[in-house]
């Protein structure tokens, strides 16, 4: 099974297809020498046969004509050679032409020649003809009238101008060659853009299916068209959003989950913190020892701190779920953050804190839920009064200046320092997630001599 699994990957691999193009493209080149034999077979039909605009194209017929006119010629008198070849000599322009007597005299050259000698014997007309055989000059000579005793006339064209089937063939095969192997190649380039822009639009496919998820922040699947490579990677990353997509699924059903046991946590511990802070209440009415009031005191704190941590606890629950009620408005922050320092008065005289306020003269106004904004700064002052009370100072400040800002500082030892009420910090994280909400963020420094925490538009 496994081998028969390998021989179905290696038929649909792009490599194996691009490889199926090359060979076909080497195979093909051969096939381009006899293809070029048939174009030629097929266009040497016209170039054999002489036509009206080459009268000098072969030397057959030529050599025919010039033989039957000097047939003609049998009886003639030398006016009416001469006529002859004038009349041959308005057709063959290029042509050379003269005749000679039986006597050996020149007659006539057609055009003036002064090469030619005016008498001709024997020895000098043999030797002329064989020199004419195979020179660069085509030569044809006919006896008058088919008789040597009429004399003879000669016929000469420049080989130049006369044209050959061989030589037409000849002259066009190396073009011809080279553009069939050009169309080869041509093809192949042309079927390897097809083939790459094929992979091409496949993958482009992919990365927009990537790249644009769905209101889940997942993105959606991808049409699975062919068992290549190509679709190996799409059919993984099918099965990737399919794993994410139960993996949201498990972690909502756990969010879930955990928001209702922290719900159901924070319902059921108020009771019994009511009780024992009634009970609590009760032992004070009773008279206790030094000792018995100072442990109840502690009870106190310690009620009143799981208490906090209890509705930090649903609150965080509720801000990480989007269901905490958010009701922005536009207020005066300089107004609430006066009004709001005031109430936090007693806590801090009562723990002999320094208390300095900074107010602008001007209204600075934010769009905000001024509910979630007395969260955030309760949480931030009940840290300076739970974790810099060495420190003995608390300071706010409002800033008019580029948009406006809070500031909270005291002179503790700084969030690095030690502290006897090290919590969880989910007060911090609740006035995180209200200030992102609110589009505020905080700003905080700190060190041995204090801490700082601005709060300020983004």
């Amino acid at each position: 099974m496994r081998r028969g699994k390998g021989l179905f990957n290696l038929r649909s691999s792009l490599m194996s297809k691009y490889l199926l193009i090359v060979l076909s493209a080497i195979v093909l080149i051969p096939f381009a020498f006899p293809l070029v034999a048939v174009i030629l077979s097929l266009s040497s039909g016209p170039i054999a046969n002489p036509g009206p605009s080459n009268p000098y194209q072969s030397a057959s017929r030529l050599e025919k004509m010039w033989h039957q006119e000097a047939a003609r010629l049998k009886g003639a008198s030398p006016e009416d050679v001469n006529a002859a070849l004038k009349r041959i000599r308005s057709q063959y322009g290029k042509a050379r032409m003269f005749w000679v007597d039986g006597g050996g005299t020149l007659r006539l050259a057609l055009p003036d020649n002064p090469h030619l000698p005016a008498k001709w014997d024997a020895s000098y007309t043999v030797a002329y003809m064989k020199n004419a055989v195979n020179g660069n000059v085509f030569t044809t000579i006919a006896f008058i009238g088919g008789s040597a005793k009429n004399g003879f006339m000669a016929f000469q064209v420049p080989r130049s101008e006369m044209g050959s089937s061989g030589t037409g063939i000849g002259a066009r095969y190396g073009t011809i060659l080279v553009s069939g192997i050009l169309l080869i190649l041509g093809l192949f380039l042309f079927v390897s853009l097809l083939f790459f822009y094929r992979i091409r639009k496949r993958l482009v496919r992919l990365e927009g299916a990537m790249t644009a998820p769905s209101e889940s922040g997942i993105p959606q699947p991808v049409a699975v068209t062919r068992t290549d490579e190509i679709g190996r990677l799409e059919r993984s990353f099918n099965d990737m959003i399919r794993q994410l997509e139960r993996s949201r699924e498990r972690e909502a059903e756990e969010e879930a989950l955990r928001r209702d046991l922290v719900a159901k946590l924070s319902h059921d511990l108020r009771t019994p913190l009511t009780a024992i802070r009634g009970h609590a209440f009760s032992l004070r009415q009773e008279p206790l020892s030094d000792k018995a009031k100072e442990s109840l005191g502690l009870i106190d704190r310690k009620i009143d701190s799981l208490g906090r941590l209890i509705d930090n606890l649903f609150s965080f629950t509720l801000l990480s779920s989007g269901k905490y009620p958010y009701h922005p408005q536009r207020i005066d922050i300089v107004r609430m953050v006066r009004t709001h320092l005031a109430g936090w008065y007693p806590a801090f005289e009562q723990a002999g804190f320094e208390i300095d306020l900074d107010l602008p003269e001007s209204s600075v106004y934010w769009e905000i839920d001024p509910q979630w904004l007395e969260r955030v700064l309760d949480n931030y002052l009940q840290n300076v009064l739970r974790h810099a009370k060495s420190g003995r100072y608390v300071g706010m400040i409002v800033s008019d200046r580029g948009g406006g800002s809070i500031a909270i500082a005291d002179r503790g030892p700084g969030m690095t320092g030690e502290s006897d009420e090290k919590g969880a910090g989910i007060g911090l994280s609740i006035a995180a997630l209200m200030l992102k909400d609110m589009k505020l963020r905080s700003d905080v420094r700190s060190g041995p001599e204090g801490t700082v925490v601005f709060i300020l538009p983004e």
